[in-house]
C-alpha cells in the first residue's frame, strides 16, 4: 500500500519487464495523456531508478514521488 495520498490517473504495470521496457510503457501511457495526468508505474527493474526521474527531468515532467515496495518500485508521474 502506497505510503502517499497521490491517487493516480492510471497505473501502467511494468513488473516483470526487462531494460528499457517500464520506461518505455511510461512514456506509451504519458505520450497519448492531458496535462496534469499523474500516471503511476510499477517496476521491480533497478534501472527505473535513473531512467525514471532522468527522462521525466529531460521531457519536462515531474516525478511525484518514488516508492520502493517489498518486491517492486512505485513511481508517480505526472505529465506537463
Amino acid at each position: 500500500m502506497p505510503d502517499n495520498d497521490i491517487e493516480p490517473d492510471t497505473t501502467v504495470d511494468a513488473r516483470g519487464s526487462a531494460c528499457p521496457g517500464p520506461l518505455m510503457d511510461l512514456i506509451g501511457e504519458l505520450r497519448g495523456s492531458d496535462a496534469g495526468t499523474v500516471v503511476e508505474l510499477l517496476s521491480d527493474n533497478d534501472q527505473s531508478l535513473t531512467d525514471v526521474p532522468e527522462w521525466a527531468d529531460e521531457a519536462g515532467n515531474e516525478v511525484l514521488a518514488t516508492e520502493e515496495l517489498d518486491d517492486h518500485y512505485a513511481f508517480y508521474v505526472e505529465k506537463a
